[in-house]
């Protein structure tokens, strides 16, 4: 059954109507602002919030096939093995959903999750996404949670159940069925290191990292937080909103292929590249990435700055203004997703921020942006926004969550019950950072002419040029430095990744090995040796000595 018909049934059955306005309301307020704003595009992001809040809102009786559904069990990605939250409890009283309902507030918070209740007000304050729980308050979270899978870990369905107070009664369950949202994903490659299937996050396996320095866009490591949207390049339009005089331009992909051509070659990387290490100091929040969620790509368009400057910004007021950067892709509440970063950094010559419709010399992916996103080189990917519809040039940064309560640095002692996440400063930059990736961790290696050979990556951020690799087999006690293999751009505007090769003496007898890299960028700054002192709530910025321990053979 259709959503949409799923829908209508439950209207027609139960007469829930209770957030419809609400939700339809806040997508309109969102935009009101801005009077030239497109019907079209409104009309599409109220019809697809209705459609993703349809299961919240209205809910329907489940047919014994649909609760056989619920209740199997499912095949889970890498993040999704192990606990399960949600599952039916004989030692917990039974409540109906109407009692759910009327615990909507911050004094009394109660949420459902498959079977499961759970009071989760004293929670709040300390919720990671921020306000935007409050959307499913008295009703099931699980609508969220298919659109933001990085919660469907052990983890987190450990936390969630130790706010459980009961069963939700069996006349009340909901089949939370996402098919429909999913069903037009493109095609992923299977090599692919699969972390999160709803939405798709996926790593690119370390023998393709140094296979090809330009990594092919089928292995390009892929990060969603939403379902991919579809969009057409000949009927794309990019909007440029000059927020103080509320000055709108409207650009097809034809008309920015009229200003200057822009090429650079740059690595993208997730703030959160490595953060499984640095989960095994102390736990953290997000995608367990190893080291695969960097890759590097030939990017073509225009540059942002000429964009801007068409548009009639002035470079020489600059000062606290920002460009917030709107993508195509709608969250679990109508908003669209969004970040920002300053505007001298938009129009800096040197920064070589691009709008690019090519990748590789190929046209943009689906799930790379296709037909237009922003590339803001050595910044966090989280910056360079995918499937780009719209440009603001404001006095504020981006209000949206992934802004404002993401992607911020805090100290190793900040907990999420004391972070102030609109205080912190954002991260615009990325530190140096490097990995092995052959031989891999628990391998076994053969020793050739007393020798063992590593290969790996190495990275910074902001324009610095990775000026040294070292390599040590004997936990810091001697280094090797490596061979490198890099792009030509000199430091300031160098964005690509390095890929280094080392040759590591064995002693004789010798049957195991810890092998340490670091690097050293144009600025001079070297990894840490280990991740407790730059430990943090979210994970990010894991750049500590990269470590694994092989066994060798003679």
């Amino acid at each position: 059954m259709s959503v949409r018909k799923l829908i209508l049934r439950s209207l027609l059955h139960q007469n829930k109507f209770a957030y419809v306005p609400a939700i339809l309301h806040q997508q309109h307020h969102t935009h009101e602002k801005y009077d030239n704003y497109d019907d079209r595009h409104r009309n599409k992001k109220k019809k697809f919030a209705f459609t993703l809040f349809g299961s919240i809102l209205v809910g329907s009786t489940i047919t014994d096939d649909s609760k056989h559904k619920l209740n199997k069990d499912k095949q889970k990605t890498e993040d999704e093995k192990g606990m399960e939250a949600g599952e039916k409890r004989q030692d917990l009283p039974t409540f109906r959903a109407e009692e759910v309902s009327k615990h909507n507030n911050k004094n009394s918070f109660w949420v459902t999750y498959r079977h499961g209740v759970y009071d989760i007000t004293s929670f709040l304050p300390s919720h990671p996404g921020g306000e935007q729980i409050y959307n499913a308050a008295g009703y099931s979270i699980e609508p969220f949670w298919n659109v933001y899978g990085m919660h469907k870990t052990h983890e987190v369905y450990e936390l969630l159940e130790s706010y459980r107070i009961g069963n939700l009664h069996e006349d009340d369950m909901v089949d939370h069925s996402d098919d429909e949202l999913w069903a037009r994903e493109p095609y992923r490659d299977k090599r692919l290191i699969v972390k999160t299937a709803k939405p798709f996050n996926a790593e690119i396996p370390p023998e393709y990292q140094i296979a090809h320095f330009d990594t092919p866009n089928e292995l390009f490591y892929v990060r969603q937080h939403m379902p991919v949207p579809e969009l057409e390049a000949g009927s794309h339009q990019l909007r440029v909103v000059l927020a103080p005089t509320q000055q709108v331009s409207s650009l097809s992909l034809a008309q920015l292929a009229r200003l200057p051509r822009a090429i650079v070659r740059a690595a993208l990387m997730c703030a959160g590249n490595r953060r499984s290490e640095m989960h095994q100091v102390k736990p953290v929040k997000g995608i367990s990435w190893a080291g695969g969620a960097i890759s590097n790509a030939v990017w073509s368009g225009v540059y942002l700055r000429d964009v801007l400057l068409h548009c009639g910004v002035d470079p020489n007021d600059t000062e606290g203004k920002h460009v917030i950067l709107t993508g195509a892709d709608i969250d679990a509440t109508g908003q669209n997703f969004s970040t920002s970063i300053p505007l001298q950094l938009a129009l800096d010559p040197n920064a070589q921020v691009i709008l690019a419709t090519h990748m590789n010399g190929q046209p943009l992916p689906p799930d790379h942006g296709c037909p237009l996103r922003a590339v803001v080189p050595g910044a966090p990917a989280v910056r360079s926004v995918k499937w780009l519809e719209c440009i603001t040039v404001s006095e504020e940064e981006s209000s949206s969550h992934w802004h404002k309560k993401d992607y911020r640095s805090f100290n190793p002692s900040t907990t999420w019950e004391d972070a102030d996440f609109e205080s912190a400063p954002p991260v615009y930059s990325l530190p140096v950072t490097s990995a092995v990736c052959e031989p891999r961790h628990g391998d076994t290696v053969r020793v050739r002419d007393g020798h063992i050979e590593a290969k790996g990556y190495a990275y910074s951020g902001g324009g610095a040029r990775v000026l040294r690799v070292d390599v040590s087999g004997d936990r810091g006690v001697s280094w090797r430095t490596a061979t490198l293999q890099q792009d030509h751009a000199p430091p300031r505007t160098h964005y690509a990744w390095t890929l280094w090769t080392a040759r590591l003496p064995v002693p004789a007898h010798c049957d195991q090995m810890e092998i340490w890299v670091k690097a050293t960028d144009s600025n001079f700054n070297t990894q840490p040796e280990n991740f407790d002192h730059i430990w943090n709530i979210r994970g990010i910025l894991s750049n500590a000595y990269h470590k694994i321990k092989i066994r060798l053979q003679h």
